[in-house]
């Protein structure tokens, strides 16, 4: 899949901003269609870093949630900041 098509956009809540500061992690709404490795790729090819862990939930109201956590090298904090949403 092409990553434009697996991550639909970036999420910042409340409690996903804390998990920018504390996890290293970023929330993202992807494709229904996406797989955990499709959004490890799309997420390592648009951002440039390196991705440990994803998990994935779908919300009740039928959207797909992405949570990713980056290696250790790489902050969410900076890929955060150059997406705007912090």
């Amino acid at each position: 899949m092409d990553p434009y098509d697996v991550i639909l956009y970036p999420l910042m809540t409340e409690s996903a901003s804390l998990m920018v500061e504390r996890e290293n992690k970023l929330v993202f709404i992807v494709s229904l269609k996406a797989t955990k490795a499709d959004v490890k790729r799309a997420v390592e090819q648009l951002y440039e870093v390196k991705v440990d862990k994803v998990n994935i939930v779908i919300t009740p109201d039928g959207r797909k949630k992405a949570f990713v956590k980056l290696s250790p090298e790489h902050r969410a904090s900076d890929v955060a900041i150059k997406l705007g949403i912090l």
